[in-house]
């Protein structure tokens, strides 16, 4: 014997709402599919969560567990949305044709979301940009660290800490700059000047030990050396370039980087005491008011015979060597702290990075 709320809410567990493809759906099993597709969402976020947090432990097989995570994710989803439809009393062989007119509808409407999440995909199976890469796209200028890989778009974090949104299709349709692919370095060209008249090789002997004593400079070997090319004469000296593989850490500073070897640079030319270029006019006048020589000198104010002390003016600010003056290489002491994940990884750039290539 059943009492009355009891009947009342088999009743309404049993009420007919709507008619689909010759499935009654009723109350009772639009509430247990809303119950399950809640359940399923739940699970998919508690085991991302759980995968992620061991990622983030994890030293080795980072790009793994992430593709593991996100597949999970989405596997977990889509049996909910296939269980609730289910227990809502729906045939799914018998929609497969309404299903399919809605689906073309819905790719129509929404093909660009369509099109990122596929592209997303490519992204975690192909892995040539995967989380924790440092890339650049540089026609739209961002430099930055891959933190995630989304449905719709890649979450990218710049060297200040803030996170750019790009979609997924960015990287597939056009050019991309993968710093550390395959978790490898790259060389670096940092350009420097040196007066006319200067000894090239004590130039190269000075750059070249500054630049191998540096910690953030991988050992040499056969096939990475570190050099100094002479490359051009300029207009105030000669210009120089050197040629260096720094670490993978320093490889994701590249304006710090830069900076930092800028900096060096500077020291050991001080310390080799050799001349950086600056800027110097020379003036030579051939006639004044019609005259020459000694004529015109007179006229000028200097009599007969004597001549200026100088032709040439130095515009050139005092600059006390850095050692001396015991200021610190700031760019250096970056690139030494221990790398922050959730932090910025250095200022602004102010400057490229250094051309990449040979």
């Amino acid at each position: 014997m059943t009492s009355p709320i009891q009947a009342g809410l088999e009743s309404l567990d049993d009420t007919q709402i709507v008619r689909v493809a010759g499935a009654s759906i009723t109350v009772g099993g639009l509430v247990s599919a809303l119950v399950i597709l809640l359940v399923a969402l739940i699970v998919a976020r508690l085991v991302t969560r759980a995968l992620r947090r061991v990622r983030e432990r994890s030293e080795r097989s980072r790009q793994a567990l992430y593709l593991l995570e996100r597949l999970s994710g989405y596997a977990v989803i889509i049996v909910g949305v296939m269980s609730a439809l289910s227990a809502a009393g729906l045939n799914l062989s018998s929609l497969a044709v309404f299903a399919g007119a809605v689906g073309i509808g819905v790719g129509l409407g929404l093909q660009g979301v369509v099109k990122e999440f596929v592209s997303g995909l490519f992204l975690i199976f192909d892995r040539m940009v995967s989380v924790g890469d440092y890339i650049e796209i540089e026609d739209i200028g961002i430099r930055g660290a891959i933190m995630e890989i989304g449905p719709r778009a890649t979450r990218v974090r710049t060297n200040d800490n803030v996170n750019v949104l790009v979609p997924n299709s960015r990287f597939i349709e056009q050019p991309v700059t993968n710093w550390t692919l395959k978790g490898d370095t790259r060389r670096i060209h940092i350009p420097f000047a040196v007066a006319y008249g200067s000894d090239r090789g004590r130039v190269r002997e000075a750059v070249l030990a500054c630049a191998r004593a540096s910690p953030f400079t991988l050992p040499e070997t056969e096939a990475r050396k570190s050099q100094v090319w002479l490359v051009g004469f300029g207009d105030k000296g000669l210009d120089f370039e050197l040629l260096v593989w720094p670490t993978r850490e320093a490889v994701k500073r590249p304006a710090a980087m830069h900076a930092a070897y800028t900096w060096l640079i500077a020291d050991a030319l001080d310390g080799a005491g050799i001349e950086v270029p600056f800027p110097q006019t020379d003036l030579r006048i051939r006639s004044a008011f019609g005259l020459e020589g000694d004529d015109a000198l007179g006229r000028l104010g200097y009599g007969r015979g004597a001549r200026p002390a100088t032709a040439a003016t130095d515009t050139r600010p005092a600059q006390p060597s850095a050692s001396a003056s015991g200021a610190s290489n700031d760019a250096a002491e970056d690139l030494m702290m221990a790398e922050d994940e959730d932090g910025p990884l250095e200022p602004a750039p102010g400057l490229p990075p250094g051309r990449t290539g040979g």
